[in-house]
């Protein structure tokens, strides 16, 4: 695999070629950018996959719905639908895509709603009755036809966009620079006991501005996992043979959470559409065992096995030190942006 992507090293110079050209045209206003009268937060990172978005935009829902009517908008990754749809009680994974439903089912007085267009999104979110104060733009720091009002660039703390290449030689959709877009920088994944010289060290990494604030963030495991209708202590099970099973980017530390001596492991690709003979795979290898998933496969795999079988695991982005900057920047935007709207 190494090699392979040596020898594609001269797609990637090209890759990042048309990259920049692209945000040039966007910059210069050659290529039209849309905004919209109403605080939007697009959220998202310069390489692919891993860097923890659906915790962050699930942090952003805890912070704003309490004040503010809030609405998240995504392209609805793999979902077998087209076109903009507005979350009901009859959606699910396959309508949606497996983060929004989860974000659907998990806060219950937000609008959710997916289109590749994010700009159609937009428009037919704000043609809503109840139409949001202020919308979550999932993965969009790409997505340069909207014009967000505030950007987050998420990056991980063992795969820092500085350390980083073009694809297919590496992991980055567009060149560094795009950074220079973001309101707010942060470090996904970090150990819980980072330094204030390696924070600084991190900062320095990254060429930030002076103006662009600079968060580190961790993940945050619940002690509980959690089936239809039953919960259970993660110290209760730990010493309990399990299957666990995973179908995201970067998996390693949600095994490493939970596993112990004997346990199985399955892992998937990211996104997966798990398939009848997945299925029963993975129930010959579970052998009637606890099987234990993320919370954005269980969306994939719920009615699939028994409630007393299927458990997930969630996770919330935390804070390394106080969230106040993070949060005093985002409410301080929101809030300005609803009162001159």
């Amino acid at each position: 695999m190494n090699l392979l992507r040596k020898i594609l090293f001269p797609f990637a110079i090209l890759y990042g070629f048309i990259t920049s050209i692209r945000n040039f045209l966007y910059d210069k206003g050659i290529l039209k950018s849309y905004s919209f009268d109403i605080p939007i937060i697009a959220v998202g990172n310069l390489s692919v996959g891993g860097t923890g978005k659906t915790p962050q935009i699930e942090y952003l829902i805890r912070l704003l719905k309490p004040k503010f009517k809030v609405a998240t908008l995504s392209r609805g990754y793999k979902r077998k639908s087209k076109g903009f749809i507005l979350a009901d009680s009859n959606s699910n994974a396959e309508i949606l895509g497996d983060e929004p439903i989860q974000f659907y089912k998990k806060f219950n007085t937000i609008q959710v709603a997916v289109d590749v267009n994010r700009k159609n999104g937009i428009e037919q979110l704000l043609s809503q009755t109840n139409k949001p104060e202020v919308i979550l733009l999932d993965d969009a720091f790409q997505h340069r036809k909207v014009k967000a009002g505030f950007y987050i660039l998420l990056t991980s703390y063992g795969d820092l966009y500085s350390d980083d290449f073009m694809l297919p030689t590496r992991n980055l959709r567009e060149g560094r620079s795009g950074a220079k877009r973001a309101n707010l920088v942060v470090v996904t994944k970090c150990p819980e006991s980072l330094s204030i010289i390696e924070k600084n060290e991190i900062r320095t990494k990254l060429k930030l501005a002076l103006n662009q604030e600079l968060c580190f963030s961790f993940v945050d495991y619940d002690e509980f996992i959690y089936s239809e209708g039953k919960t259970m202590k993660v110290e209760e099970i730990r010493n309990i043979d399990k299957l666990l099973l995973a179908g995201i980017a970067k998996p390693m530390p949600f095994f490493a959470y939970l596993q112990s001596k004997n346990d199985k492991r399955l892992i998937f690709s990211d996104h997966h559409h798990f398939t009848e003979n997945d299925i029963r795979e993975i129930k010959n290898k579970s052998q009637n065992k606890i099987i234990i998933t993320t919370e954005k496969d269980f969306v994939r795999l719920k009615g699939k096995f028994t409630n007393k079988q299927l458990f997930y695991l969630p996770i919330r982005s935390s804070f390394l030190s106080a969230s106040d900057n993070f949060d005093k920047a985002i409410l301080n935007y929101v809030g300005t942006s609803t009162r001159n709207s």
